[in-house]
């Protein structure tokens, strides 16, 4: 059976069945989707008689919340896929459903239309095949040969002794969602997850008219862990406008940026209830609280269960979280190496960067350890004042005589007091230094060419500032937040946090160096942690190099 880039699966089962049968009709149907798996819950449809199949709403209940967040949540081991549930024909209490005959525009037109419908006679038959192609087709924007597949029976469940078998139905007592005209929800909504899809789903089954999104930004950004991963602004919302229309189309979505924890969610007189997690009830009743001293009446206070995430790794959330998925970020590749014909294919040379504090050298050591030939750039500044350096003369021309010591070497302190907070003249010495030192790096990866070393690591705090990325395939920058590299600083070099600011201030942001950067390490945990991280990327390069 071919692949497919995006598939929608029809499931038919009663909903009390379902629940039952949900793993291995996700692990199917993941085998043949690779990246978006539309869900649509159609159960009792008929695929089989000569009538045309009929979409048929479902009413928007506790149990059909229910089984969303276990879909959503069994649905996270295949990491691979984005997994959206259409809300469609799933209605609140008293709302008109909509014209029947429309189709709706998918972001993703599907390729594959599959479902779990039983058909007695090994699960492959033609003419239900056809219908359920025909059904997608009058239902969804599909792509043109769109092809069927049957799930049933290549799915198999066990049932455990006592356990209900899938094909009964439990007498459940069903409780309606209660549906209010505007709803409003908040997030970062970064690198959309499932945990947010099953929010974002309970919103929209709550909402009959309008739903207002806050995107947090700015300031409400800066506890983030990890906050320089975040992905920008303009590209979230991208991302939720897209499965918002997706899922439910009906509605009228709001998407507005947060610079604070409320937003217009004081402010609007409109809205009827705010769906919040456990984790952020308190600041849902912090909205109310402000509402009463904004003269509003109160909102609805809707709370879903946090969607635990069963494979989370150390220093990982137990809840499916963006936190999480920009940890696993670190050590992998972000974007493409660069491929520049004037750089030499072996040995491949790494620049690795970082600001002070962040534990640059504490890697470093760690991929020497691994093999990697290790060109510290910042010793190497440091040799070539000495006296018969190659830019000594013109240093002490340049910048005068009272830069010597007694024994005729130049006084760095000194050096460093008048270049220091003058623009000017530390462009003067930058000039001087940065293209002889790239000169010696190049002369040094032909050492370690010699060598057979295979990796290079040029190690520089100024990678980025001098320009040295044009000797790299890849730039590695290691991170920690700005707090910890200050409590760093100042234990280390005994420095006042005032002088130790100053240091940072004068560096390039961890976000800069972020953006020019192909793969992100961060130390901010234990040591243990931080030689993991750089095995997991050597691993990862040595990988690539052996594709290439």
């Amino acid at each position: 059976m071919s692949v497919f880039r995006s598939g929608l699966l029809v499931l038919t089962s009663p909903l009390s069945a379902l629940s039952l049968r949900l793993v291995p009709i996700l692990a199917s149907a993941a085998r043949l989707v690779q990246d978006t798996l539309y869900v649509h819950l159609q159960p009792g449809l008929s695929l089989t008689g000569s009538t045309q199949p009929r979409s048929t709403y479902v009413p928007a209940t506790s149990e059909v919340y229910a089984l969303i967040n276990k879909l959503y949540t069994d649905a996270d081991i295949h990491h691979h896929l984005d997994i959206r549930v259409l809300l469609t024909n799933v209605l609140n209490q008293g709302v008109a459903p909509p014209v029947l005959g429309s189709v709706q525009n998918l972001s993703q037109p599907p390729e594959v239309v599959l479902t779990d419908f039983e058909t007695g006679d090994g699960g492959q038959s033609n003419p239900v095949k056809q219908r359920l192609e025909r059904y997608a087709t009058s239902c969804y924007s599909c792509r043109p040969n769109l092809i069927s597949v049957l799930l049933y029976p290549e799915y198999e469940l066990e049932v455990r002794d006592g356990e209900q078998s899938p094909n009964q139905a439990t007498d459940t007592t069903e409780e309606f969602l209660q549906s209010h005209s505007d709803v409003v929800v908040g997030g970062t909504f970064d690198r959309l997850h499932n945990g947010h899809k099953i929010l974002l789903s309970v919103s929209c089954m709550l909402a009959e008219n309008r739903l207002l999104v806050g995107v947090s930004d700015k300031d409400l950004l800066e506890t983030k862990v990890l906050k320089e991963l975040i992905l920008p602004f303009e590209q979230r919302v991208a991302q939720l406008s897209e499965f918002l229309v997706d899922i439910k189309p009906s509605l009228q979505y709001e998407i507005v940026p947060l610079f604070d924890p409320f937003g217009p969610s004081i402010t609007d007189s409109k809205l009827k209830c705010i769906v919040v997690s456990k984790e952020t009830l308190k600041g849902g009743l912090a909205v109310n609280k402000r509402r009463v001293e904004n003269g509003l009446a109160e909102l609805v206070v809707h709370v879903i269960e946090l969607a635990l995430d069963p494979q989370h790794g150390r220093n990982e959330e137990e809840k499916i979280s963006s936190s999480s998925l920009r940890c696993r970020l670190l050590g992998t590749l972000l974007r493409p190496p660069r491929k520049d014909p004037s750089i030499p294919c072996f040995p491949y040379v790494i620049g690795l960067t970082g600001g002070s504090g962040s534990g640059k050298t504490s890697v470093a050591q760690h991929l020497v350890r691994l093999g990697a030939f290790h060109l510290d750039m910042d010793s190497l500044g440091h040799s070539i004042y000495r006296p018969g350096g190659p830019v000594y003369e013109q240093v002490v021309n340049v910048f005068g005589t009272d830069i010597l010591k007694e024994d005729g070497t130049i006084s760095r302190q000194a050096l460093g007091a008048k270049v220091f907070g003058n623009e000017e003249q530390l462009k003067k010495l930058n000039n001087i230094m940065w293209p002889v030192m790239a000169q010696i790096a190049r002369e040094k990866i032909d050492e370690a060419a010699a060598q057979g070393k295979a990796v290079c690591v040029l190690d520089a705090a100024l990678l980025l500032e001098a320009g040295w990325a044009d000797l790299v395939h890849e730039v590695w920058t290691v991170i920690v937040p700005e707090d910890e590299a200050l409590r760093r600083i100042i234990a280390r070099d005994k420095l006042s946090e005032e002088a130790a600011k100053l240091r940072l201030q004068s560096q390039m942001s961890n976000n800069q160096r972020v953006k020019q950067s192909h793969v992100i390490l961060c130390t901010l945990w234990e040591p243990e942690v931080t030689r993991e991280l750089a095995e997991k990327a050597w691993t990862l390069l040595q990988k690539r190099i052996k594709e290439d």
